[in-house]
């Protein structure tokens, strides 16, 4: 059964394309990863999922409806954490989960119990008559997703939810996370940056690059198919190791900002071989190591440049875009 089905959906903005004709589905009470670099388009798709923006073209069924004919509809279904802070500080939290439940027309005393309830479930009980500009951004992260949850949504949208905090509040959170969809079933998609919280906590992600779907799958089919084993090589020299390491037993190959990263299988092998061929080019090589595949690894080989590259490239395309514009 699936909780969304989404069918060639994109979005324009003045000639820019944000999303590319992407398509999907996520089963009910799966974590669905959406994984990729800052102005991928991962929160352009949350927001037309959502109903926040129509798409240009395509269309989404949500909880079967339709995101075009019924955003009402949807809209009482879906519970959302947006990645901007959106509570009220000069509210406590009891006042800013109680506005919540009046806007949903939620009955005072189901408010009332949902409300503690679901403070309690936050580990912010005893801070309910806080005023939020007090709370850390850990508590004010916990209290958002209380909130998202007050009208019991079949399905949570998560935009960013760990950006901009500490290790050990993001791991709390991610416990957050596990539990809501283990204990409630809840169907929870989750943007991200973060190569460690897709792993940990998505059932499936799909890697977005430039507006469109680049891979799809769990994150360990993601990883086992790249190979065995990475090694990752330090060097000036990088292009050079690149264009002489063209052995039958490596899988992949990429040269990067200094870096030359090969997928094989049985590295511990091929390291005599790597070493003496350096040297017998005089290469230097300044540090390598070897690991197995993580999503980093996954997103280079797709694209030949990491997350970082990828959003300032992001970045340096939308302001060229605004200086054309601007002519």
């Amino acid at each position: 059964m699936f909780a969304i089905k989404v069918e060639n959906l994109t979005k324009e903005f003045d000639g820019l394309v944000a999303v590319d004709n992407v398509s999907f589905d996520i089963e009910a009470g799966e974590i669905f990863g959406l994984l990729g670099p800052n102005g991928a388009g991962k929160t352009t798709i949350l927001s037309m999922l959502s109903t926040i923006l129509k798409p240009t073209s395509g269309t989404a069924i949500v909880n079967d409806m339709d995101i075009l004919k019924d955003e009402d509809g949807v809209r009482k279904s879906i519970g959302i954490v947006f990645q901007d802070p959106s509570l009220d500080e000069e509210l406590t939290a009891y006042e800013n989960m109680d506005f919540h439940g009046r806007l949903y027309r939620i009955p005072k005393n189901l408010r009332q119990e949902r409300i503690d309830e679901l403070l309690k479930l936050v580990e912010l009980e005893d801070r309910k008559d806080g005023i939020v500009k007090t709370f850390s951004g850990g508590m004010r992260r916990r209290l958002e997703i209380a909130r998202g949850l007050l009208h019991h949504p079949k399905v949570l949208f998560l935009d960013e939810p760990t950006l901009g905090l500490d290790p050990q509040t993001r791991n709390r959170l991610w416990q957050y996370i596990e539990n809501l969809n283990k204990e409630k079933g809840i169907t929870i998609i989750i943007t991200t940056h973060y190569m460690d919280e897709a792993d940990r906590l998505c059932d499936r992600v799909a890697i977005i690059d430039k507006g469109k779907i680049i891979a799809l799958d769990p994150p360990h089919k993601l990883k086992e198919d790249l190979g065995v084993d990475v090694i990752t090589i330090k060097s000036p020299d990088a292009d050079k190791i690149y264009s002489e390491i063209q052995a039958s037993w490596v899988k992949h190959i990429e040269s990067n900002d200094g870096f030359v990263t090969i997928n094989l299988e049985n590295a511990e092998k091929h390291i005599t071989e790597i070493v003496n061929l350096s040297s017998r080019n005089n290469i230097a090589i300044e540090s390598l190591s070897i690991h197995k595949p993580t999503l980093e690894d996954v997103f280079l080989n797709f694209t030949g440049k990491t997350i970082r590259d990828q959003e300032v490239n992001s970045r340096e395309h939308m302001l060229m875009h605004r200086r054309l514009r601007r002519r």
